[in-house]
């Protein structure tokens, strides 16, 4: 498994707009109607790597926990299906209904939108305040497959947490660590 963390898009840099399928409603969602007025998360994720599996349940507590306090959290699976048929668009849907996601998985079949937004790897984390501006960009927390270190969310949560209470968040950030987003050969 390839070990491929983030490209730390700048702070301050305002979240790109997109329009994007949602497999599970089979509408187009754009971050404009889903953004909320407190601040928006957006996960790069996909299906089949193993760092985002290790991970599942902590992003469906990320959803449970912070939505309710006004938060709009986003996943966005921006894989080349044609080479990795698990990341499908029908298999997304079916990911996110198991897996419990209670936000929009959503499909970037162009990959226009990771380009957008600098990801590298799955996961990629990025928090943005009301102003749409990054806050925070990096890691779940410490916890990778096989290194028996808890899934605990803890870097995320400050960040969400601090953003929350309206204190500064830290801008001593560490890269997400995962697999590389599987470019599509053009």
């Amino acid at each position: 498994m390839a070990r491929t963390p983030s490209n730390m898009l700048p702070l301050g840099t305002l979240a790109p707009d997109f329009h994007l399928l949602n497999p599970a409603t089979g509408t187009t969602e754009n971050l404009q109607q889903l953004k909320s007025q407190v601040a928006i998360l957006i996960m790069f994720i996909c299906n089949h790597c193993p760092f985002v599996k290790h991970l599942k349940d902590e992003l469906a507590k990320l959803g449970q926990d912070y939505i309710p306090r006004g938060v709009s959290i986003i996943a966005i699976n921006s894989n080349d299906v044609a080479n990795y048929p698990e990341d499908s668009p029908e298999q997304m849907k079916i990911v996110a209904e198991q897996w419990n996601f209670n936000f929009p998985y959503l499909f970037d079949e162009t990959q226009a939108v990771a380009k957008l937004y600098d990801a590298a790897c799955t996961p990629d984390f990025y928090l943005f305040d009301n102003q749409m501006k990054c806050v925070y960009r990096g890691q779940l927390d410490d916890s990778r497959p096989g290194n028996d270190i808890p899934v605990t969310g803890k870097d995320l949560r400050a960040a969400l947490d601090a953003l929350l209470a309206g204190q500064p968040i830290d801008s001593e950030q560490k890269p997400s660590l995962g697999c590389n987003i599987k470019w599509k050969n053009s």
